[in-house]
């Protein structure tokens, strides 16, 4: 089955959402980068791992960016990922807002997840994960029969 060019086939939407979710997973392999560099250096861990945090984000941040790769290069895998990983972190993005008291950081959280959202729901992402099936031409099909 040969595979459709990316600009033809994949919506703007499913890559502006695998752009956001790429910058999510970017951001949480960073902070594990950051953690290690911590460990290393001999900050403190009587409280916490840095190490094992580290992983945790080393694992579900590289996860949710290669989700978020998987959409700009047109991959409909990637998109059952981006949105669990959407939806975790909207409690994320409220607890910043609300008991961590860093609005600024919530507020960002939340208008990266909430874009995701929208363009993972969008009507072009729906039809362009149907189209995988063949709903598309079906839905097509069933929509000239009405007139």
């Amino acid at each position: 089955m040969p595979k459709p060019s990316l600009s033809k086939s994949t919506p703007t939407t499913v890559r502006a959402a695998g752009a956001l979710v790429s910058l999510e997973g970017a951001v949480a392999v960073g902070v594990a980068v950051v953690l290690v560099i911590r460990g290393l250096l001999g900050h403190d861990q009587s409280v916490s791992s840095g190490y094992g945090t580290a992983a945790w984000f080393a694992i579900l941040g590289g996860a949710v960016l290669a989700a978020g790769l998987a959409l700009i290069f047109g991959r409909r895998w990637g998109r059952a990922i981006a949105i669990v990983a959407q939806l975790l972190l909207l409690p994320v993005a409220w607890s910043l807002l609300t008991d961590s008291h860093q609005p600024f950081f919530g507020v960002l959280l939340g208008v990266v997840v909430v874009a995701a959202l929208g363009c993972l729901f969008s009507s072009p992402t729906s039809k362009w994960m149907a189209a995988e099936y063949g709903q598309e031409a079906d839905a097509d099909a069933d929509n000239s029969s009405d007139r």
